[in-house]
């Protein structure tokens, strides 16, 4: 209807008065053919000046004038309550319990003692033994590697003869004296003199004696020594030398590592260290006796496997980098031969550790995305209305936070993410299978 009247007004404009009854007629008013002579037998210059002025706002008028009547006149729309559906959550049952903590990390397996086995005689290698090679397996004393004797052996034999020698020489000028002292009481006069009886010789052939019994252990130790033996119960890592080659002392043959238990250093936070049973003393890092227990688990030959193990001791120091402090685990016979593990732990293997820590009471064991705010979480009260709790956070781990006050057991915590959380605001809950959460700590709490 607007845009008839904004029409109408500019034809208005733009024509004769004779149009615009044309206009009229076939627009706007049904009789207009009867107006339009009317005002025709009306026709007078000044009629047609006034006309001109007066028709748009009239049009304008009768314009406006339907558009409120159009208003006015349309059906009433009834209004109806919007009904405001809750948003639907997960959410947990809180069940108190005895938690023992668990504290996670990882290393490298390392062997309690690495040495190089290094000849300390001169001479050529006549015989090796079978596990004098790469991976062999020795027990404490296995002669490992022979060197040429014959030399030493001589040399042995040349001792022997020295001190016999020295022996004689003693002997002899202990009888000359006991003859001398003889002598003297016979035909001298007072006391005799150590020259006289003979004295500075007798030091002399026992001095004697005395070098070629040192010449003579000398000479078997050296020959004992062609003859290198293992210091304890390893296994050979690297070897260096064969048969037929010359070596002297201080020449390195192989490099071996001890077995009796094999370590592993574990670095944790220094925070992480209020949760195990073990005492902090920098002083006197080694702990007396065995400290908490140790599950040391890993992927080798295509499955995994764990074995037991416990810390030995706390390392004195924290490390600048890293900022963590490391603690020690053994694990004693690594290679099964009393055990009968099938699996050994093999040296150089990346493990993970799982340390075993204090028990706490009254323990309530989240998921890691119930917490907010880093201290608190969302709680759904019985009429399922949504309320933020404070509550107090014992430790937080990757998966889990473990609350020890501000929860009872039996109420609901929210674990869905919210955009927008008002106090009281209304909640549907949704049930879950617990077998989801396996991860969180089991027996914790039923998903609902």
């Amino acid at each position: 209807m607007m845009l008839r009247a904004s029409f109408c007004a500019s034809a208005a404009r733009n024509s004769t008065p004779g149009s615009i009854y044309t206009s009229l007629s076939g627009a706007v008013f049904p009789p207009a053919r009867l107006i339009s002579r009317y005002l025709k037998s009306r026709r007078t210059p000044m009629n047609d000046k006034i006309l001109k002025r007066l028709l748009p706002i009239a049009i304008l008028l009768l314009g406006v004038l339907a558009t409120i009547i159009l208003i006015y006149a349309r059906p009433d729309v009834k209004k109806q309550p919007v009904e405001v559906i809750p948003p639907l959550v997960r959410v947990l049952d809180v069940v108190k319990t005895e938690h023992r903590m668990v504290v996670t990390s990882q290393g490298t397996v390392t062997p309690k003692t690495e040495s190089t086995l290094i000849a300390q005689v001169a001479g050529q290698i006549i015989k090796t033994s079978r596990s004098f090679a790469p991976g062999g397996f020795f027990n404490k004393g296995d002669v490992l590697v022979q060197i040429d004797p014959r030399d030493y052996e001589l040399a042995v034999t040349r001792a022997r003869a020295q001190v016999a020698l020295a022996e004689l020489r003693l002997a002899r000028e202990q009888e000359e004296a006991e003859i001398a002292r003889d002598e003297w009481q016979r035909i001298g006069k007072g006391e005799p003199t150590p020259l006289v009886l003979r004295v500075p010789q007798i030091k002399e052939a026992q001095a004697a004696l005395d070098a070629a019994r040192s010449t003579l252990q000398k000479a078997e130790i050296d020959l004992e020594r062609t003859q290198i033996r293992a210091p304890y119960r390893g296994r050979i890592r690297i070897k260096n030398a064969d048969v037929g080659q010359f070596v002297g002392p201080g020449t390195p043959l192989a490099v071996m590592y001890a077995i009796e238990y094999a370590e592993v250093r574990l670095p944790i936070p220094d925070a992480e260290l209020a949760f195990l049973d073990f005492q902090i003393d920098f002083r006197d890092a080694r702990h007396s006796g065995k400290g908490p227990e140790v599950e040391i688990s890993a992927e080798f030959a295509g499955t995994r496997h764990a074995w037991a193990g416990y810390i030995d001791r706390l390392e004195g120091e924290i490390d600048a980098r890293s900022r963590m402090v490391h603690v020690v685990a053994r694990i004693d016979d690594p290679y099964g031969k009393n055990s009968g593990n099938p699996i050994p732990l093999a040296i150089g293997l990346f493990v993970d550790a799982r340390i075993t820590g204090k028990v706490y009471q009254d323990i309530v064991a989240l998921p890691r995305e119930a917490l907010r705010n880093e201290n608190q979480v969302l709680v759904v009260d019985d009429e399922n209305r949504l309320y933020m709790r404070n509550v107090a956070v014992l430790r937080k781990d990757k998966d889990t936070i473990y609350i020890q006050h501000g929860l009872e057991n039996g109420e609901r915590v929210c674990l869905s993410p919210l955009e927008v959380v008002v106090e009281g605001m209304k909640v549907r809950t949704s049930s879950e299978s617990n077998d989801n959460d396996g991860g969180h700590a089991a027996g914790n709490g039923v998903q609902r």
